[in-house]
């Protein structure tokens, strides 16, 4: 397995936490997106790591933050991704983000970000196709929550 070389001077990798909020529509799979603040890119709600809370549950909080959403989030990871956090100032910070499903129960009209970001409902194949990061097209592309393990923690979000 390739490894990254980094200078000292780089930021370190740090990590995330991200929403992979979905819903079972007539049938079919449909993930929600939200654009990002500063780019105006698709991308799934994610956020730092929250004291006192587990990675499936700061995942839920950030889908409530950005996209309002109310559901049930688990604690299986579903899988990670990079990208290259911009900021204002100095370097673009590299980030790992664990993805967490959350199931869609409701989407609130009125949500912290709500005056900040879009937000839009996508197959699988559509969602893949509008966000940047490989790692995370494949993701959307492969999620079947029917292989979600049964013993996972559900927790309100």
């Amino acid at each position: 397995m390739p490894h990254l070389i980094r200078a000292d001077s780089e930021p370190p990798l740090q990590g995330q936490f991200g929403a992979l909020c979905y819903k079972i529509d007539r049938g079919k799979l449909k993930f929600l997106l939200i654009t990002s603040r500063r780019t105006g890119r698709w991308v799934i709600p994610k956020g730092w790591p929250i004291a006192g809370l587990t990675p499936g549950a700061s995942a839920a909080r950030e889908a409530w933050e950005e996209a309002g959403v109310r559901g049930l989030a688990r604690e299986q990871c579903v899988g990670l991704y990079l990208y290259a956090k911009i900021l204002r100032r100095g370097p673009d910070l590299p980030c790992a983000v664990q993805v967490y499903p959350v199931k869609v129960e409701a989407l609130k009209a009125d949500f912290p970000e709500k005056k900040q970001r879009r937000r839009r409902w996508f197959s699988p194949r559509k969602a893949a196709a509008r966000v940047a990061e490989a790692e995370l097209a494949r993701i959307l592309r492969e999620f079947d929550p029917r292989a979600l393990q049964p013993g996972d923690l559900n927790l309100t979000a």
